[in-house]
């Protein structure tokens, strides 16, 4: 990659904003600098895009987002999704056998209409949502299983995270990828070849950009296949050590600013 990048991807929780769920002015700022110089900006992130909004309401314009782990690409500036890829029905009840069939208690939930809405048993613990509109349980295994989905959730109680999505991949492999964004043991699941790697590439290509373009950012192994991809993958100080094994360069963490403060440096900004 050349010292200057042609598009910044980033991830949003844990990487952009601050552990108080906050953009800083500083970052919101240099996010706009680039839009205006013409940089594209997109946001990489596990997030639906029914989570985008709160995100959005910090920044000075929407930028464009690749959404559920790589699943969806989304243009919030006519709100529409770009291209899904989600997981099919039969492979979704494939992959609920082979993990019912080795992790006693686990419970589903997934990610519908490209991540719009979200469905889930009656006893899967719900964390952080609230949306009466867009978050329903359902009554039977089979109404769950019965839309594509772009991602599929897997929880059994607390579980080591990392330990957790490496019984979950090896459940799946050649049927869907596993991976994980959480210290409390939540898996998500996608159809297989789904990374954010492949959803920023498909943008890219889009762009008429390639990986060599790419300045990226992440913290946790759902961000790995998009820095080793991207031409250039940094780590914010606080990363997973899995994603501080594969970056390139390491900047400060969330709540410093890290990502601006990189941006300042390679875009020559005071």
């Amino acid at each position: 990659m050349g010292d200057t990048p042609r598009l910044v991807a980033t991830d949003i929780d844990g990487t952009l904003i601050r552990d108080d769920h906050t953009i800083s002015p500083r970052t919101a700022d240099m996010l706009a600098r680039l839009t205006a110089r013409d940089t594209p900006v997109v946001l990489v992130t596990g997030r639906p895009v029914r989570w985008l909004q709160l995100v959005y309401d910090q920044l000075a314009e929407p930028l464009p987002a690749v959404c559920a782990n790589g699943a969806v690409v989304y243009d919030p500036v006519r709100d529409e999704v770009l291209r899904a890829d989600p997981l099919a029905p039969q492979h979704l009840a494939e992959v609920a056998e082979r993990l019912r069939a080795e992790v006693p208690g686990i419970r589903f939930a997934v990610e519908i209409m490209d991540s719009r809405q979200m469905r889930h048993e009656t006893d899967y613990p719900l964390r952080w949502d609230v949306d009466p509109d867009g978050i329903r349980p359902v009554e039977t295994p089979e109404e769950l299983l019965s839309l594509p989905a772009v991602k599929l959730l897997a929880r059994a109680g607390e579980q080591d995270p990392d330990a957790f999505v490496a019984l979950v991949g090896a459940a799946v492999a050649g049927l869907a990828e596993a991976t994980h964004s959480s210290s409390s043991g939540l898996v998500e699941i996608s159809a297989a070849g789904v990374t954010k790697a492949a959803g920023l590439d498909w943008y890219c290509d889009r762009l008429g950009m390639s990986a060599a373009d790419v300045l990226a950012f992440g913290d946790m192994p759902n961000d790995v296949p998009m820095l080793s991809w991207a031409g250039r993958g940094v780590a914010v100080a606080n990363a997973h050590p899995a994603v501080l094994a594969v970056a390139d360069e390491v900047t400060g963490t969330n709540s410093e600013d890290g990502v601006a403060a990189y941006l300042e440096k390679v875009f020559g900004v005071e």
